[in-house]
């Protein structure tokens, strides 16, 4: 049975800021099944991000999805930590 897909507190804020630096976003989250919440596009790239809150942690979809996953997956908690991703300052 397919799990109804939810959001961290932080996911709307961390979107709309993502927005206002020039990247487009596109909410992966209501796929559900461990799947990646966004979809960011910037200047080129794609990258695909799981927001966490603070102590937030990867359900057990999510760690499999990411461990069969043969690409990137962020992993980010704030906004900061998004654009780190975008800007290359993490791998």
């Amino acid at each position: 049975m397919r799990r109804a897909a939810k959001t961290d507190n932080n996911q709307k804020s961390i979107v709309e800021d993502l927005r206002a630096f020039g990247a487009t976003v596109q909410p992966l989250h209501v796929l559900g099944q461990g799947c990646p919440d966004i979809l960011v596009g910037y200047q080129g790239a794609n990258y695909l991000m799981e927001i966490k809150t603070k102590r937030g942690k990867l359900t057990p979809d999510e760690e499999n999805w990411h461990w069969e996953w043969r690409g990137t997956v962020h992993v980010v908690k704030t906004f900061d930590e998004a654009t780190d991703v975008l800007l290359g300052v993490v791998g």
